[in-house]
């Protein structure tokens, strides 16, 4: 299981509301069209990441999917389908963006009840079997998931735990919280 993420935010001159209608067009519109691969999304207003432009009350998009192969198709879809209308109109409200592939590593999916993305590092010198020994604890929660970057793709730290709730952590892991308010929710 992979989530393509995408992080954005608006011109200046686009209204929040505007801007989070044109988000939710996109995402239903794709989620009627379902390309092959495309599970489905969730949209998150997160405001500010240290990876994001100072002050660019952002939005993060997470597009599950099946595997990579699913990214030239919602690709194509988003640029030539009956998404097409919608992504232009949402792609012209955007001041920029970046974005990242991550893989499902332990604990639960649980997009609907995320409320909370701790962005974290594994401690230099840790292996990635105790790296995730470490965690096991807290992705036996319910609602918690932990998610990892594929191959450096993406600006974040190398991992992301989603939760229902703020969780403590060890300080070594170097966590950086953000909020996550919906937008965009769809079920699986």
């Amino acid at each position: 299981m992979l989530a393509y993420v995408f992080w954005h935010w608006p011109r200046p001159d686009v209204g929040r509301a505007s801007y989070e209608q044109d988000l939710r067009n996109f995402h239903r519109t794709l989620a009627t069209e379902r390309p092959p691969g495309f599970q489905y999304s969730f949209v998150f207003r997160v405001g500010n990441a240290p990876w994001l432009p100072a002050n660019a009350n952002a939005y993060e998009d997470w597009y599950v999917l099946n595997g990579s192969s699913a990214l030239d198709a919602i690709n194509e879809a988003a640029v030539s389908s009956r998404s097409k209308q919608a992504h232009d109109r949402a792609a012209r409200s955007a001041a920029g963006g970046g974005a990242g592939l991550y893989r499902f590593r332990r604990g639960q999916i649980d997009f609907a009840s995320a409320r909370v993305a701790l962005w974290l590092s594994k401690p230099d010198g840790t292996s990635y079997d105790d790296f995730y020994a470490s965690l096991d604890k807290v992705t036996r929660r319910s609602g918690v998931g932990l998610w990892g970057r594929q191959m450096v793709l993406g600006p974040t730290p190398e991992f992301c735990l989603l939760a229902p709730e703020e969780i403590s952590l060890d300080k070594d892991l170097n966590a950086t919280t953000q909020v996550l308010d919906p937008v965009w929710a769809r079920d699986k």
